[in-house]
């Protein structure tokens, strides 16, 4: 079975880095105060749906850092590295579909990750909890347009049997 070995699963990483990278420094992004919302965490969660955890979470924190460092947000990089690192933790990639009953749940506890973990970035930098929760209402609305995306991808890969074809099954 593919899915345990080690090069396979670097290249697939590899791949899902570069396309958390593509949607969420190039697909359409809304321009914020202090930043933008994108979908790249359509594909964070594709990633963590897919990949073993470790992988899940480097992919998720390379694109994302690059993507911010990338395209003019440096300063949210080192925090985006850990936020998306940490958005593949409730997701399994143990299941014999992406849209098993537990990363729905995940995709539902996206919400408060990244509400929350740019809030807490936000209080860092600015160093005021008032002026922080500007990035919330953002956060929320970038978290749930990346949910019914990824919820969209999901149903067409498992559809497709992607899932079943990528562990080398099919």
């Amino acid at each position: 079975m593919r899915k345990n070995s080690g090069i396979y699963n670097v290249v697939i990483a590899g791949l899902f880095a570069g396309v958390i990278f593509i949607m969420t420094a190039y697909f359409p992004r809304i321009p914020t105060a202090r930043g933008y919302i994108h979908v790249g965490d359509a594909a964070v969660y594709l990633a963590a749906s897919i990949l073993p955890q470790p992988a899940a979470a480097m992919a998720a924190a390379i694109g994302g850092f690059l993507a911010d460092a990338m395209s003019g947000y440096m300063i949210w990089a080192p925090y985006t590295l850990l936020i998306k690192a940490c958005l593949t933790l409730a997701f399994t990639a143990r299941k014999d579909t992406i849209m098993s009953g537990r990363n729905m749940f995940a995709a539902v506890l996206a919400f408060p990750i990244t509400a929350g973990g740019y809030y807490l970035a936000a209080w860092i930098m600015t160093g005021n909890a008032v002026v922080s929760l500007a990035e919330v209402p953002p956060n929320l609305f970038q978290a749930g347009g990346s949910i019914v995306l990824y919820m969209l991808f999901a149903s067409c890969m498992d559809k497709a049997g992607v899932k079943t074809r990528l562990e080398g099954n099919a």
